[in-house]
Protein backbone atom coordinates (compact mmCIF):
# COMPACT_ATOMS: atom_id res chain seq x y z
CA UNK A 1 0.00 0.00 0.00
CA UNK A 2 1.41 3.36 -1.02
CA UNK A 3 2.25 5.50 2.00
CA UNK A 4 4.05 8.32 0.21
CA UNK A 5 4.04 9.25 -3.46
CA UNK A 6 5.79 12.10 -5.20
CA UNK A 7 5.20 13.13 -8.79
CA UNK A 8 7.54 15.46 -10.68
CA UNK A 9 8.57 17.04 -7.36
CA UNK A 10 10.67 20.21 -7.51
CA UNK A 11 12.18 22.48 -4.89
CA UNK A 12 13.95 25.77 -5.43
CA UNK A 13 15.30 28.39 -3.07
CA UNK A 14 15.08 32.05 -4.05
CA UNK A 15 17.51 34.67 -2.84
CA UNK A 16 16.82 38.02 -4.40
CA UNK A 17 16.79 37.54 -8.15
CA UNK A 18 18.72 34.28 -7.92
CA UNK A 19 16.78 30.99 -7.87
CA UNK A 20 18.57 27.73 -7.06
CA UNK A 21 16.83 24.54 -8.15
CA UNK A 22 17.63 21.75 -5.66
CA UNK A 23 15.14 19.02 -6.63
CA UNK A 24 14.46 18.56 -10.33
CA UNK A 25 11.32 16.53 -11.01
CA UNK A 26 11.54 13.51 -8.71
CA UNK A 27 8.93 10.77 -9.01
CA UNK A 28 8.61 7.59 -6.90
CA UNK A 29 6.48 6.05 -4.18
CA UNK A 30 7.26 4.47 -0.83
CA UNK A 31 5.01 1.71 0.48
CA UNK A 32 4.07 1.04 4.07
CA UNK A 33 6.66 -1.14 5.81
CA UNK A 34 9.59 -0.45 3.47
CA UNK A 35 13.15 0.27 4.57
CA UNK A 36 14.46 2.75 2.00
CA UNK A 37 17.90 4.36 1.92
CA UNK A 38 18.18 7.63 0.03
CA UNK A 39 21.80 8.11 -1.00
CA UNK A 40 23.81 10.69 -2.89
CA UNK A 41 26.75 13.03 -2.60
CA UNK A 42 26.66 16.28 -0.67
CA UNK A 43 24.35 18.73 -2.41
CA UNK A 44 22.31 16.07 -4.19
CA UNK A 45 19.09 17.07 -2.39
CA UNK A 46 18.81 14.23 0.16
CA UNK A 47 18.00 16.32 3.24
CA UNK A 48 15.78 18.69 1.25
CA UNK A 49 13.74 15.69 0.13
CA UNK A 50 13.50 14.35 3.69
CA UNK A 51 12.23 17.72 4.93
CA UNK A 52 9.47 17.68 2.32
CA UNK A 53 8.49 14.07 3.00
CA UNK A 54 8.47 14.82 6.74
CA UNK A 55 6.25 17.93 6.40
CA UNK A 56 9.11 20.16 7.58
CA UNK A 57 9.16 22.05 4.26
CA UNK A 58 6.99 22.41 1.17
CA UNK A 59 7.80 21.62 -2.43
CA UNK A 60 7.94 24.34 -5.08
CA UNK A 61 6.22 22.23 -7.73
CA UNK A 62 4.88 18.78 -8.45
CA UNK A 63 2.84 16.67 -6.06
CA UNK A 64 3.38 14.98 -2.71
CA UNK A 65 0.73 12.57 -1.43
CA UNK A 66 0.83 11.18 2.09
CA UNK A 67 -1.67 8.40 2.74
CA UNK A 68 -3.23 9.21 -0.65
CA UNK A 69 -3.91 12.83 0.32
CA UNK A 70 -2.17 15.82 -1.22
CA UNK A 71 0.23 17.36 1.30
CA UNK A 72 -0.99 20.79 0.22
CA UNK A 73 -4.51 19.83 1.34
CA UNK A 74 -3.46 19.27 4.96
CA UNK A 75 -4.33 22.11 7.31
CA UNK A 76 -1.68 23.41 9.73
CA UNK A 77 -3.43 21.51 12.52
CA UNK A 78 -3.41 18.30 10.47
CA UNK A 79 0.28 18.74 9.63
CA UNK A 80 1.10 19.12 13.33
CA UNK A 81 -0.89 15.97 14.10
CA UNK A 82 0.86 13.97 11.36
CA UNK A 83 4.32 15.10 12.49
CA UNK A 84 3.59 14.29 16.11
CA UNK A 85 1.72 11.00 15.78
CA UNK A 86 2.81 9.42 12.50
CA UNK A 87 6.40 10.60 11.96
CA UNK A 88 9.52 10.19 14.07
CA UNK A 89 12.79 12.00 13.34
CA UNK A 90 16.38 11.05 14.15
CA UNK A 91 19.01 13.63 13.20
CA UNK A 92 22.79 13.52 13.01
CA UNK A 93 23.15 16.17 15.71
CA UNK A 94 20.90 14.35 18.26
CA UNK A 95 18.99 17.56 19.20
CA UNK A 96 18.74 16.62 22.89
CA UNK A 97 18.04 19.17 25.62
CA UNK A 98 21.07 19.76 27.83
CA UNK A 99 20.71 19.52 31.62
CA UNK A 100 17.61 17.37 31.06
CA UNK A 101 17.48 13.67 31.87
CA UNK A 102 17.15 10.92 29.29
CA UNK A 103 13.63 10.20 30.58
CA UNK A 104 12.52 13.82 30.22
CA UNK A 105 14.09 14.16 26.77
CA UNK A 106 12.17 11.12 25.53
CA UNK A 107 8.93 12.45 27.01
CA UNK A 108 9.09 15.67 24.96
CA UNK A 109 6.93 14.56 21.98
CA UNK A 110 4.23 13.47 24.42
CA UNK A 111 3.64 17.10 25.44
CA UNK A 112 1.70 17.54 22.19
CA UNK A 113 0.27 14.04 21.88
CA UNK A 114 -3.05 14.56 23.59
CA UNK A 115 -2.37 11.53 25.79
CA UNK A 116 -2.98 11.70 29.52
CA UNK A 117 0.09 12.79 31.43
CA UNK A 118 -0.04 9.77 33.73
CA UNK A 119 0.77 7.60 30.67
CA UNK A 120 3.90 9.52 29.67
CA UNK A 121 6.34 7.97 32.09
CA UNK A 122 5.49 4.41 31.09
CA UNK A 123 5.60 5.13 27.36
CA UNK A 124 8.97 6.87 27.67
CA UNK A 125 10.43 4.07 29.77
CA UNK A 126 9.28 1.49 27.22
CA UNK A 127 10.92 3.42 24.38
CA UNK A 128 14.14 3.77 26.36
CA UNK A 129 14.12 0.06 27.13
CA UNK A 130 13.68 -0.68 23.41
CA UNK A 131 17.03 1.00 22.69
CA UNK A 132 18.79 -0.63 25.65
CA UNK A 133 19.26 2.43 27.85
CA UNK A 134 17.12 1.72 30.91
CA UNK A 135 20.27 2.06 33.04
CA UNK A 136 20.69 5.68 31.83
CA UNK A 137 17.18 6.95 32.65
CA UNK A 138 18.31 9.81 34.87
CA UNK A 139 21.56 10.70 33.13
CA UNK A 140 21.91 13.98 31.24
CA UNK A 141 23.26 14.16 27.66
CA UNK A 142 26.64 15.40 28.87
CA UNK A 143 27.04 12.08 30.72
CA UNK A 144 26.40 9.96 27.62
CA UNK A 145 28.57 8.78 24.74
CA UNK A 146 27.71 9.80 21.18
CA UNK A 147 26.17 6.42 20.48
CA UNK A 148 24.04 6.62 23.63
CA UNK A 149 22.85 10.11 22.68
CA UNK A 150 21.70 8.82 19.32
CA UNK A 151 19.88 5.93 20.98
CA UNK A 152 18.07 8.47 23.17
CA UNK A 153 17.11 10.34 20.01
CA UNK A 154 15.74 7.10 18.56
CA UNK A 155 13.75 6.44 21.74
CA UNK A 156 12.30 9.95 21.51
CA UNK A 157 11.32 9.30 17.88
CA UNK A 158 9.67 6.03 18.95
CA UNK A 159 7.69 7.22 21.95
CA UNK A 160 4.51 8.00 19.98
CA UNK A 161 4.80 4.74 17.98
CA UNK A 162 4.94 6.56 14.62
CA UNK A 163 4.24 5.03 11.24
CA UNK A 164 7.50 6.34 9.75
CA UNK A 165 11.01 6.77 11.15
CA UNK A 166 13.11 9.34 9.28
CA UNK A 167 16.82 8.94 10.02
CA UNK A 168 18.99 11.74 8.60
CA UNK A 169 22.66 10.65 8.63
CA UNK A 170 22.09 8.98 12.06
CA UNK A 171 25.67 7.65 12.25
CA UNK A 172 27.41 10.74 10.91
CA UNK A 173 28.81 11.82 14.29
CA UNK A 174 29.59 8.32 15.55
CA UNK A 175 32.53 5.94 15.41
CA UNK A 176 31.98 2.77 13.39
CA UNK A 177 31.17 0.57 16.40
CA UNK A 178 28.60 2.96 17.83
CA UNK A 179 27.20 3.49 14.35
CA UNK A 180 26.65 -0.21 13.92
CA UNK A 181 24.79 -0.42 17.24
CA UNK A 182 22.51 2.43 16.16
CA UNK A 183 21.84 0.85 12.77
CA UNK A 184 21.04 -2.52 14.37
CA UNK A 185 18.40 -0.76 16.47
CA UNK A 186 16.93 0.96 13.41
CA UNK A 187 16.91 -2.38 11.58
CA UNK A 188 15.03 -3.92 14.50
CA UNK A 189 12.41 -1.15 14.38
CA UNK A 190 11.75 -2.16 10.79
CA UNK A 191 12.01 -5.94 10.91
CA UNK A 192 10.44 -6.64 14.30
CA UNK A 193 8.20 -3.63 14.96
CA UNK A 194 7.08 -2.94 11.40
CA UNK A 195 8.03 0.72 11.13
CA UNK A 196 8.58 2.24 7.70
CA UNK A 197 12.17 3.54 7.72
CA UNK A 198 13.56 6.24 5.44
CA UNK A 199 17.31 6.55 5.88
CA UNK A 200 19.28 9.48 4.49
CA UNK A 201 22.93 8.53 4.14
CA UNK A 202 26.06 8.83 2.05
CA UNK A 203 27.68 5.82 3.75
CA UNK A 204 27.54 2.45 2.04
CA UNK A 205 27.66 0.41 5.25
CA UNK A 206 24.52 2.06 6.64
CA UNK A 207 22.67 1.68 3.33
CA UNK A 208 23.35 -2.08 3.54
CA UNK A 209 20.61 -2.29 6.16
CA UNK A 210 17.98 -1.13 3.65
CA UNK A 211 16.01 -3.22 1.16
CA UNK A 212 15.78 -0.49 -1.46
CA UNK A 213 18.20 2.27 -2.40
CA UNK A 214 17.21 5.48 -4.17
CA UNK A 215 20.27 7.34 -5.41
CA UNK A 216 20.08 11.08 -6.06
CA UNK A 217 22.47 13.17 -8.10
CA UNK A 218 22.07 16.87 -8.86
CA UNK A 219 18.52 16.80 -7.53
CA UNK A 220 17.35 13.95 -9.75
CA UNK A 221 16.79 10.22 -9.24
CA UNK A 222 19.85 8.49 -10.66
CA UNK A 223 18.65 4.98 -9.76
CA UNK A 224 15.98 3.22 -7.72
CA UNK A 225 17.02 -0.33 -6.91
CA UNK A 226 15.69 -3.25 -4.90
CA UNK A 227 18.63 -4.73 -3.04
CA UNK A 228 19.47 -7.76 -0.96
CA UNK A 229 19.71 -6.63 2.63
CA UNK A 230 23.10 -7.99 3.65
CA UNK A 231 22.07 -7.94 7.31
CA UNK A 232 18.80 -9.88 7.01
CA UNK A 233 19.23 -11.65 3.67
CA UNK A 234 15.85 -10.30 2.54
CA UNK A 235 15.14 -8.93 -0.91
CA UNK A 236 12.70 -6.06 -0.97
CA UNK A 237 9.51 -7.12 -2.73
CA UNK A 238 6.84 -4.67 -3.74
Amino acid sequence: MSLMEIKNLTKSYDEGEISTLVLRGLSFQIDKGEFVAIMGPSGSGKSTLLHILGFLDKQSGGEYLFENKQASAYSEEEVSRVRNKKLGFVFQSFNLLARTSVLENVKLPLLYSGLKEELWDGLARNAIEAVGLSHRLHHEPSQLSGGEKQRVAIARALVNNPEVIFADEPTGNLDSKSGEVVMEIIQKLHSEMGHTVILITHETYTAEYAERIIRLRDGMVESDTKVLNRRTGKLFKK
